[in-house]
């Protein structure tokens, strides 16, 4: 494809040398420059890509697209410079790449819990009711049946479009995919054609990066105000940022949620470790995923499948087939403890999963609570998680999470620092191995006893001084509670 092919609709402030080149890839990776290449300086959070210039220029790239030009740049190499290489290189890769999102019905969803489940329970039932379609999500990429593992939650604009091109290829229809506020923020949705936002809540969470609650809101509100006139804003109205969220949107609002009356309604009828039976728009029906919250993903689910045209009748046959994602309220049953591992690393989130546990257990079953924080991450979560761990449970055992390049003894002292009672101290013991921590939760354990592991869910990993190494708490939990089942 020409290099003017590529930039079309895109503003340009200036260009220099042959925009009619012929360009075989595009790169914001200068270590991937190359004869043929087009090479797009992005500005990062930690590098500047227009650093990297005169490397990719030595490498023979054939184009670069920048924000300013290189001293002494040469005439063999076409320069496109635009105000904002951020916006442009989504547009760019859209065009690369065949505009491929306006080839699949591509719905979005967005906030702080929820995400993982409603993108992957969308994926699974659609193609349960005979549609091939694609995933973009935390724990992994799909392509009709093709799985490509994840690295972000949202992945850079340019491998975006190249999984969303294999879908057409491969006859996709439809695309369901996590936005987080990072990717909206650094603008990595640029150029995508979104048939449907969902939102689902926001809670503190990632204030790291957008430092304040407020900046957070807006970075999510962002997705809502790009939507175009065509598309539907799905949002929780129940969530008191809900209509906030699609206050200045082009696109169609409808509401859902269990409180009052929205375009889409739904009643808990009956709960338990098995699941929930529902009243959703007059209509009941039973799902395998237990919880109040599970409840707002199943609705948001129903809603978004009605509103991409399918009949509600059908979508409320397949969900009742739908199961847990893995690391999602995952349960494992075994030496008569139950044990649970789900991905709640933010306040909200923990309290919602132990508030469920609470309304589903019978006495004198005892709640048993693992849970850390993670490393290199938001510092003003972790007192306030380790508080609304010891409301909710009997015994809780404070460990590390993903501590990353932060000593896991300092996470900890955070976190213990929440528990600013003798009361709350009498609750809680802190064991800094995960392995270990794991491995007391379920010696402590009786009979009818439930345990939650939470904060790392689908993980498969741990992350500390930046080596990754093999841990997962589903498999680690149930070794122990196998090991329990046979010596009992």
């Amino acid at each position: 494809m020409q290099l003017q092919q590529l930039i079309h609709g895109i503003k340009t402030e200036h260009t220099q040398g042959n925009i009619s080149v012929d360009i075989t890839e595009i790169t914001s990776d200068s270590r991937k420059a190359a004869p043929g290449v087009c090479f797009i300086a992005v500005p990062g959070t930690k590098t500047d890509g227009h650093a990297y210039i005169a490397d990719t220029i030595s490498k023979g790239v054939a184009a670069v697209v920048c924000m300013h030009m290189p001293e002494n740049a040469p005439d063999n190499v076409a320069f496109v410079v635009v105000d904002d290489t951020a916006d442009a290189i989504g547009k760019i890769a859209s065009e690369f790449y065949g505009r491929p999102s306006e080839h699949l019905t591509l719905a979005g969803v967005t906030g702080t819990n929820g995400k993982t489940t409603t993108a992957t329970l969308l994926y699974n039932m659609f193609r349960q009711m005979g549609h091939k379609a694609g995933l973009l999500s935390t724990v992994e990429n799909r392509i009709d049946d093709k799985v490509y593992p994840a690295v972000q939650t949202t992945p850079d604009p340019i491998t975006i479009n190249r999984l969303m091109a294999e879908m057409v290829e491969l006859g996709c229809e439809y695309c369901f995919m996590e936005v987080s506020s990072h990717s909206i923020v650094q603008k990595r949705i640029s150029g995508l054609n979104f048939r449907l936002g969902i939102f689902s809540n926001i809670t503190l969470d990632h204030l790291d990066y957008h430092k304040t609650f407020l900046e957070y809101i807006k970075a999510k509100k962002l997705f809502f105000d790009n939507l175009p006139s065509s598309a539907f804003a799905l949002t929780n109205g129940d969530d008191k940022n809900g209509m906030v969220m699609v206050q200045n949107t082009k696109a169609q609002v409808k509401t859902y949620g269990l409180k009052n009356f929205y375009d889409f309604k739904a009643t808990v009828l009956e709960s338990n470790f098995e699941g929930m039976l529902l009243n959703i728009c007059g209509k009941e029906m039973w799902t395998f995923l237990p919880g109040q919250f599970n409840a707002y993903n199943v609705l948001a689910v129903y809603s978004a499948a009605v509103l991409l045209g399918q009949n509600p009748d059908d979508v409320l046959t397949a969900l009742s087939a739908m199961r847990s994602v893995r690391g999602r309220f995952d349960i494992v049953n075994l030496a008569g403890i139950t044990a649970i591992v789900d991905y709640a690393h933010t306040p909200d989130a923990l309290e919602n999963v132990l508030k469920t546990i609470g309304q589903i257990r019978i006495a004198p079953q005892k709640i048993i609570t693992v849970c850390g924080c993670g490393g290199d991450r938001d510092k003003s979560k972790r007192p306030i998680m380790a508080k609304i761990a010891v409301q909710y449970s009997d015994k809780v055992i404070l460990t590390s999470d993903n501590p990353r390049t932060e000593n896991p003894d300092a996470i900890l002292d955070d976190m213990f620092a929440g528990l600013d009672t003798p009361a709350l101290k009498s609750v809680a013991i802190r064991i800094t191995d995960r392995r270990a921590a794991i491995q007391a939760a379920c010696f402590a354990a009786q009979k009818g006893d439930i345990i939650l592991i939470a904060g790392k869910g689908h993980e498969t990993y741990q992350d500390v001084m930046g080596v990754k190494s093999h841990f997962d708490d589903k498999e680690i939990v149930t070794q122990q509670l196998e090991l329990l089942n046979t010596t009992k």
